[in-house]
């Protein structure tokens, strides 16, 4: 089994709702998104997947955050716009894409700080 892994970035404020503290006022992060891909086997040039795409899908899908109030996305009316939600926004975006490449999404991970980040990944992954 062989594992990928890109990394890219995106700017975006949001307000945390139920949160009593200061993350329930608007406020800012540079996220980090991380991306890990899996695949059995190599194609002929022996990759899983050229790094160039799956960033390109990853920057597809965070463009859509990028520079936005979560809050009035329309997954976000519904999701509080946390770590965990953004991390499961961007999996269940990217899913689907990606087996169609031949390649089973592995996990995503969030930070919002450097200190702090939270995951999404299916039970079988």
């Amino acid at each position: 089994m062989y594992e990928l892994k890109v990394v890219s970035f995106f700017s975006a404020a949001h307000s945390l709702r139920e949160y009593q503290g200061k993350c329930e006022a608007m406020h800012g992060h540079n996220w980090k998104v991380e991306v890990a891909v899996r695949r059995q086997d190599l194609d002929k040039a022996g990759l899983a997947l050229d790094f160039k795409e799956l960033k390109y899908m990853l920057n597809s899908v965070i463009d859509n955050l990028d520079h936005k109030d979560l809050g009035q996305i329309d997954f976000f009316k519904k999701h509080n716009p946390s770590s965990e939600n953004i991390a499961y926004f961007i999996y269940n975006e990217l899913k689907m894409p990606l087996e169609n490449k031949g390649c089973a999404l592995k996990k995503v991970t969030v930070w919002e700080q450097r200190d702090y980040c939270a995951s999404y990944y299916e039970k079988d992954s």
